[in-house]
């Protein structure tokens, strides 16, 4: 009866399933990749800089720094240092 237990022991359990880990997302062929270039200018006027990314292929601006919009308001005439933040409610 010893040696009928002995064996009960000695056998291996059966695999337990485990979830499958995800794979890392692979990076996009070139041709799915954009390819972008950056424009770096400068604002003499005001002694500042605007860098662009620009889209190779169709000349888009994908981003700016700083956007646009503040550019258009620093040359305002009445525009103001800190004029960007409103410090009141």
């Amino acid at each position: 009866m010893a040696a009928t237990n002995r064996a009960s022991f000695e056998r291996t359990p059966p695999p337990v399933a485990r979830p499958v880990p995800e794979a890392a997302p692979r990076p996009a062929a070139k041709s799915e990749q954009a390819d972008l270039r950056l424009i770096i200018e400068e604002d003499a006027a005001v002694g500042a800089y605007v860098y662009k990314t620009v889209d190779r292929h169709t000349g888009e601006v994908v981003s700016q720094i700083p956007r646009e919009e503040v550019l258009k308001m620093r040359d305002r005439t009445e525009y103001e240092v800190g004029d960007v933040v409103k410090t009141q409610a």
